[in-house]
């Protein structure tokens, strides 16, 4: 069998040219693929720095403290995290450059530990004053209730010993009385009654102020008018018709009083019918009772 040289020669050129392209794009579709997962690797990474950062970024916002000091550090944290997401979102995909903003993430992730640490420390202290503040607030409520309550029961007290040191009365009682040649004797007679003497006695009582004690007599007729007129007396708003005035020395002891009220030209004769006889210290009514006459 005879063999061509030259045509054996283009099939051994041919066939090492096939081979050559062969491995050569075995060569490049390997380093394509390889290339394509590295740079597919590098946006995984930029990505992930990136959520980190807005993260970051993201706990800055949800900080709230109001120590002034804490709260400027972490603005300017944050606004160096912004600055580090918005460089790094600018450039591309670079080994190297992730690798320099890597180390960036890190040394902020450092500062950020030390921050945080403090403001948790400061946000403990401040639930532990603001416990306090509420226990103080709880103790002044307290002990403004107990004040008030004190304060009426010192009220309630100085009205007991108000209405204690009044001056009281007890035993009232009054007769008419007739004049015969300097002496008088007792009658229910209307027509022959010419004055009407009324009788009670000052309780003892130590807290009452000793002293003059003004005492008014007040005698009304059946016709409701006041007998033995001596005209009145004001008490503030009020006015006290009054027939009969005694000043009495009251030693905080038991006194017996005595009034004779003498009647007037025009209360005689008296008419028959119930009289009603009140006696009063200053504006205040001691007692009462009445006498009737025939």
């Amino acid at each position: 069998m005879i063999v061509n040289p030259q045509l054996f020669n283009y099939r051994l050129i041919i066939g090492s040219l096939i081979i050559a392209v062969a491995v050569l794009t075995v060569y490049s579709f390997t380093s394509y693929k390889s290339i394509t997962a590295h740079q597919q690797f590098l946006e995984q990474e930029k990505k992930l720095v990136e959520s980190e950062l807005s993260q970051m970024i993201a706990r800055y916002d949800d900080v709230s403290i109001s120590n002034d000091l804490i709260t400027s550090k972490l603005e300017d944290a944050k606004q160096a995290t912004k600055l580090t997401l918005d460089s790094l979102r600018m450039v591309r995909s670079d080994l190297s450059i992730l690798a320099k903003f890597k180390q960036q993430l890190f040394n902020i992730k450092l500062k950020n530990k030390v921050l945080f640490n403090t403001v948790d420390s400061l946000d403990q202290v401040n639930k532990g004053l603001e416990k306090e503040k509420l226990l103080a607030y709880s103790a002044l409520r307290q002990q403004q209730y107990e004040n008030s309550t004190l304060v009426q029961q010192n009220k309630n007290l100085n009205e007991s010993i108000e209405k204690g040191a009044l001056l009281t009365a007890n035993s009232f009682k009054a007769e008419g009385f007739e004049k015969l040649f300097g002496s008088k004797r007792p009658t229910n007679k209307a027509k022959r009654v010419q004055s009407i003497e009324v009788c009670f006695i000052l309780a003892e009582n130590s807290l009452t102020e000793a002293g003059e004690k003004e005492l008014y007599i007040q005698i009304v007729n059946p016709k409701n008018n006041v007998v033995a007129d001596k005209g009145s007396v004001d008490f503030g708003s009020s006015s006290l018709i009054y027939s009969a005035k005694e000043i009495i020395n009251y030693d905080n002891e038991v006194v017996e009083v005595c009034i004779d009220v003498d009647s007037d030209i025009d209360d005689q004769p008296f008419e028959k019918g119930t009289y009603y006889i009140s006696i009063f210290h200053e504006d205040r009514r001691l007692g009462s009772t009445q006498v009737k006459l025939n």
